[in-house]
This record gives C-alpha cells, structure tokens and sequence, in this order.
C-alpha cells in the first residue's frame, strides 16, 4: 500500500474501501473484513450510510489493530443545520465503537457549514480525531474557508472518474496543500464507465481489469481513490494495482472519456 501524507504531517493509505449504500449487517462487515484480509488499512464510512456500527464491528473482529487502520466518517447535513456537530461526532464514536477517527469530514457545504467547522477544528484541537477535512466542497468553498479559519482542511473528498474528472478543484487543492479523495472513482452505481471499450483494451494491455486501470489513473493523478465494492473478488483486484504504470498515450486516452456530466448531486444545487 502506498501513502500520502497530509498537509498536517499524518499518513493516509491512497487506497481504501468505501461503504455507500453498502446495508448495515452482515454484508458491510463482510466487504470489511474481506478489505482488511486483503492489505487494505483505509475505510471509508458516514452516518447517513447507516452502517458506522457494521464498520466498526468489523474492525473489532479483523484482528488488525485499531491503529493500523485509517478511518472516515462524515458529519451529515442535518446536523450540520442543527448546530450540532459535536454529538454528532460523539455519536459516530458510539456507532463505530472507538473512542477516535482518523478523519472527520464535513459530507456536503449544507447551512451552518461554517460553525460546523469551528466546532471540528475545537475536536482537533483536542485530538479527538487525526485530521479534519470537507468533502463535496467548490473551489469558493474552499476560498471562503480559508478566509473564516486558521485550520486548512486536510481533504476534499469530491466526485471523480474519468467521465467527470473535476480536474479545476483538483488543481486548486493541489496547489493549497489539500489532498483530494475520489468517491464514485469508477463512474458510479449502475455507471457505463467500465464497459467502455477504450478501458478494455487499455487493461490488455497490462493483464488488468477496466476497473484497475480506472484506479490506476487515479493514483497516478496523485487523487486517494475510495472505490465500493460488496464482492470478495473485487475487493482484492482494486487493490491490485502498485505493479503497473499507465504510459502518457494511456493517461491521455482515460482523460479523453471526459463528459463534463456528474454521476452524483450538484454540491451548489443539492436539497437534502
């Protein structure tokens, strides 16, 4: 597994497994588990997936211990509106049963973002949790924390494939010492991304699957990569990627699928 290392001097695996729309019960714990058997040490939940407590009895089960796996969780919006970030996070513990996280992150630029923010920053500040980050967040987003707050967020977890790159904000984290996290890095629940014939052959190439070469893009875009999967199988491919590089010709074929279309909501047009 590979590292990068936040802008606050912690490492975070570039690889880790994502839970979304994954049920709480026996199918998350699995996909957790079966990561963890598999070299990953990073996964990545929120509270309104719904599964925290699934999340954590699998780390609890693994026999990997609670420090060697790098863990997210997400305050939702509603909480955000309410004011009310701290029991929020008090609650995720309680959920996740440990008595940290290695990331927290506001989940989308809702109303009252701003205290939220003050409020994490407090949780920082007594290492509550490693490192506090926004997901979801625009560039003035991002200019507009910078401007209210001394902490600079150590992530932006956004929405990129290769059908939507979202290259302007990656640019711009890239340039203020902000890591960026890919969620729906392989197109997306029910996506065409990965029968598109260019990935196909791309993976001949190289012995690999479509999905590989999309993760493989990713890494090589300097972009954490969070892809979703409930199958063993799958599991253990999309962290098979550290024995290839893609060449110039086929990083510019993956960045030629660009639409400029998001599979997920519009974070400055979103009612939830």
């Amino acid at each position: 597994m590979d590292f990068i290392k936040l802008n606050n001097g912690i490492e975070i695996p570039r690889i880790g497994l994502g839970v979304f729309q994954t049920p709480n019960g026996t199918q998350t714990e699995n996909a957790v588990l079966w990561a963890l058997e598999n070299g990953y040490r990073h996964i990545d939940t929120a509270m309104i997936y719904g599964n925290e407590a699934s999340v954590g009895a699998a780390i609890a089960k693994s026999g990997v211990k609670r420090r060697d796996v790098f863990l997210t969780t997400k305050l939702w919006n509603d909480d955000i509106r309410r004011h009310r970030a701290k029991e929020a996070f008090e609650e995720s513990l309680d959920r996740l049963g440990t008595d940290y996280v290695d990331l927290y992150l506001i989940h989308w630029p809702a109303d009252g973002w701003q205290e939220a923010w003050e409020a994490m920053s407090e949780l920082y500040e007594d290492r509550r949790v490693r490192a506090i980050g926004v997901s979801n967040f625009q560039i003035h987003h991002l200019e507009e924390l910078a401007a209210i707050s001394d902490v600079r967020p150590a992530v932006d977890q956004i929405e990129s494939s290769p059908q939507f790159g979202n290259d302007e904000v990656i640019d711009y984290c890239g340039s203020h010492g902000i890591a960026v996290e890919a969620w729906s890095p392989l197109g997306g629940t029910g996506g065409s991304l990965l029968s598109d014939p260019v990935l196909a052959e791309i993976g001949a190439k190289y012995g690999k699957s479509a999905a590989q070469v999309v993760i493989r893009w990713h890494l090589q875009r300097g972009v954490i990569v969070l892809p979703k999967s409930t199958h063993e199988q799958r599991i253990r491919e999309n962290i098979d990627v550290f024995d290839f590089e893609l060449s110039a010709e086929d990083m510019a074929a993956v960045d030629a699928l660009e639409t400029g279309r998001r599979n997920g909501s519009d974070p400055d047009d979103f009612a939830f």
